[in-house]
């Protein structure tokens, strides 16, 4: 008896059981509908809205509803959310339809595939069991409007320095920021600079680019290897999020490690470490020699001319041709012999002059090293030469009786025995480098004196009384100070007393002063003069001492 009624239990329980389980299993996750709606490819940083669609196809409602969606890794969604956003629904009643929207910007690399996840949590009325729904929707990547290029020969002699330019630019419609270069070299690279200045030598921080926006970064180092052997050297623009690096567009290029046959060297003026000055003419004197093993025959010789500096109307080369276009001089064996027959061991020469402008544009305080480049490329030998431009200094001084300055007194054209006051006013000006160390000195005439009146109240001006020289401590200067930005400037005012023996004649208020300068890029001290003044500030006649 007692073995029949646990028969009967259990049998009773297994029922109970398997209604639960089959009650469970007879709902289906087939009656809820999830999609994300969306393109399927997009430029980069193009705003995307992702649509995340669901329906209850069933009789239950679905309660305590819950919707995750989950952006694609490094998508740029709005200050403060998070990459993956939870939403409460609650109830989904039968038939209810109801679609969300979730706007990003997608960052990645061309051909990449972006993929956003969503997930719906729900629990059919009636039961306990909770049940989820996924999808995901794929968008790839299909343009990405940005230019990264190396510029740089396919073939480099063995331990010759070479320069080389990696060129960017953007036509992204959104303005990108945060931006970073990586350059990866071959491990036998000696990295010797870079212009601008890189972080650890291969990284650069570019930071905003906005449409129609791009740079330069420049390059110099060492190959090393054997002849014939190859290296690659890889450029990758991108932006850093977290510790992950996004990849925008990368490029590679390879080189290949030849014997040297020719030897390039030049010299300006006769100088082969000329620094040039605005307004020079210059000398270039560019020297082939054959170190090969085997004559040269038929060569070609390119110099290419790069730099704001140059005026290339004033360009003149006897035996070469000038291509304006892209500011070229072609040589060859027709007009210079030594290239149409290059003997072991023989040296060769081109020249031609070209003047500098005494004034160029200046593109603004981070257009801080002048310079001029120009490439030679003779068969397959390439080197490119820098040539560094000094800063423009220069001042402005002048005098004034009527001004809202000070004000002065006194007579006025300047009578003997009575003192007539006026206001001094120094301007500097530079130009195209940064500057430290700037002064101006003048000397005063025994007749004239300070009067203490100086604005602003805390410029550094000293006064030395027994050479009668006054020092104006202007201190650094950045590119375009006086041009593009304020100039630094100052006002202090003299007492003019003369004397007799100076009636009918003009007299000198303030000598010459003379500013100068350390230009920081070239290691040189600059000047630059500004003319005596004396009483005739308008006209001769006002400058009679009467």
């Amino acid at each position: 008896m007692r073995f029949k009624l646990i028969i009967v239990i259990i049998i009773l329980a297994i029922g109970a059981l398997g209604f639960w389980y089959y009650q469970s299993r007879s709902f289906s996750k087939e009656v809820l509908k999830l999609e994300i709606l969306g393109p399927d490819s997009v430029k980069l940083a193009e705003e995307v809205e992702y649509l995340v669609k669901f329906k209850n196809n069933g009789d239950l409602n679905l309660e305590s509803a819950r919707l995750i969606f989950e952006y694609p890794q490094h998508s740029l969604i709005d200050e403060g959310e998070e990459l993956r956003q939870e939403i409460k629904l609650e109830t989904i009643y039968p038939g209810q339809e109801r679609t969300i929207s979730f706007k990003a910007r997608l960052f990645g690399k061309e051909g990449e595939q972006k993929i956003a996840k969503a997930w719906l949590q729900y629990r059919p009325k009636n039961l306990e069991s909770f049940f989820e729904s996924a999808t995901t929707k794929t968008i790839v990547i299909d343009s990405v409007p940005l230019t990264l290029d190396l510029d740089l020969p396919t073939k480099i002699e063995a331990g010759k320095e070479v320069r080389f330019r990696l060129n960017y630019f953007s036509n992204a419609d959104y303005p990108l920021s945060d931006l970073r270069i990586l350059v990866s070299y071959p491990s036998d690279f000696e990295f010797l600079e870079a212009q601008p200045f890189s972080l650890e030598k291969n990284e650069w921080k570019i930071g905003l680019l906005n449409k129609a926006e791009g740079g330069r970064i420049e390059i110099a180092g060492k190959f090393s290897g054997k002849i014939g052997e190859e290296k690659i050297i890889k450029a990758q623009l991108g932006m850093w999020h977290g510790s992950d690096f996004i990849l925008l567009k990368e490029v590679l290029r390879g080189v290949e490690i030849v014997s040297p046959r020719l030897f390039l060297s030049q010299q300006i003026n006769g100088n082969p470490q000329y620094i040039a000055s605005p307004g020079d003419i210059l000398h270039y004197e560019i020297f082939f020699k054959n170190i090969g093993q085997e004559p040269l025959t038929n060569l070609f010789l390119v110099v290419k001319l790069e730099g704001r500096p140059f005026d290339f109307n004033t360009l003149k080369a006897e035996n070469g041709s000038f291509k304006p276009g892209d500011n070229s001089i072609i040589f060859d064996g027709r007009q210079v012999p030594k290239l149409q027959f290059l003997d072991r061991g023989e040296e060769g020469k081109i020249e031609f002059w070209i003047e500098l402008k005494e004034e160029w544009q200046v593109l603004g305080p981070q257009d801080k090293t002048t310079i001029l480049k120009n490439t030679v490329l003779v068969s397959q030998a390439r080197e490119e030469f820098v040539t560094k431009v000094n800063s423009k200094l220069a001042l402005s001084q002048k005098a004034y009786f009527v001004d809202e300055v000070f004000g002065n007194s006194g007579p006025h054209p300047p009578e003997a025995g009575r003192t007539t006051t006026y206001t001094i006013i120094w301007q500097a000006k530079n130009y195209y480098n940064n500057l430290g160390n700037v002064r101006v000195k003048a000397t005063l005439p025994s007749e004239v004196k300070l009067t203490g009146k100086i604005f602003p109240e805390d410029a550094h001006l000293t006064y030395d009384s027994k050479s009668r020289e006054i020092v104006w401590e202007v201190g650094e200067m950045e590119v375009g100070q006086g041009i593009i930005t304020e100039a630094p400037s100052i006002a202090f005012q003299i007492a003019f007393k003369p004397s007799s023996e100076q009636k009918g004649k003009s007299a000198q208020l303030l000598s010459e002063a003379k500013i100068t300068g350390e230009d920081t890029w070239t290691d040189q001290e600059l000047e630059a003069i500004s003319p005596a003044i004396d009483t005739s500030l308008l006209n001769e006649e006002e400058g009679i001492i009467q």
